[in-house]
């Protein structure tokens, strides 16, 4: 589809702003999303466009924080299982799936994930002082509740992808014992599998648009460069609170589509 040159800015605009906050916090797809609708792409075209576009930018934010990734190599090898999992689930059911199938329960998932966020430094310390108590040993890679919950997150990442950091970044907080900063490390290589299994499948049977395409990874490669030197520069008490910023614009937006 021809595009403009406002809309050739505007799509590319919107890629380094979602490659920004996908990198610091997640749901950059709800800035790119309504932008290629806005262009003319039907709902499902701009979706598998927007994934396509994207890899880069996951790529790009997980390569900003390799400080953050050292000694977690286990840890992601398990959690990219079950994303890959997830993530052509989702692919899959966006293409067999009503594209209103998920509009219900996203919000309360989001809305959900945003309440552990604000919860888990409490929830951390009870859990400590009970581990304290009983001798238990520190919890490295969540167990099978955290795989589980991560799979299930990544099979609506692989159909949407909007706010799917912040599920993660909650799931990961109350189930690892770890920094946030380095939790989130975690969160960018999970949605950049996502996303690139999710991307591959719709390479051989869903419509795509190659200019948006372009545009999306153009913006979002640099986007994730700069959504790693901000977002590894900001105080867990920072970092939570624009995650719960993000997630209630997230919300609301989301209610109101």
């Amino acid at each position: 589809m021809a595009l403009s040159i406002w809309e050739i800015l505007a799509v590319f605009a919107a890629g380094v702003g979602a490659g920004t906050i996908n990198t610091i916090v997640g749901s950059g797809t709800l800035i790119t999303f309504p932008v290629l609708l806005a262009t003319g792409l039907p709902p499902v075209t701009a979706t598998v466009s927007n994934a396509l576009g994207l890899i880069p930018g996951s790529i790009s934010g997980a390569i900003g924080y390799r400080k953050e990734l050292a000694g977690q190599r286990r840890r992601i090898l398990k959690l990219s299982a079950g994303a890959a999992i997830g993530g052509l689930t989702g692919a899959t059911l966006l293409l067999a799936l009503p594209s209103t199938a998920f509009e219900t329960i996203v919000p309360v998932l989001v809305a959900l994930a945003l309440v552990l966020v604000v919860l888990q430094p409490r929830i951390s310390k009870a859990v400590q002082r009970r581990r304290e108590h009983t001798g238990a040993t520190p919890r490295t890679d969540g167990g099978p509740l955290l795989f589980t919950g991560l799979t299930l997150a990544s099979v609506y990442g692989g159909y949407f992808t909007a706010a799917q950091g912040i599920i993660y970044l909650s799931l990961m907080g109350m189930l690892v014992d770890d920094t946030i900063q380095r939790l989130n490390a975690v969160k960018n290589v999970l949605a950049a599998v996502v996303n690139t299994i999710a991307a591959l499948f719709f390479l051989f049977v869903a419509d795509f648009d190659w200019t948006a395409v372009v545009l999306i990874a153009a913006g979002s490669a640099i986007g994730g460069q700069i959504g790693a030197k901000v977002g590894r520069r900001l105080s867990p008490t920072v970092l939570r609170g624009l995650i719960v910023i993000v997630g209630t614009l997230a919300i609301v937006q989301l209610l109101l589509r």
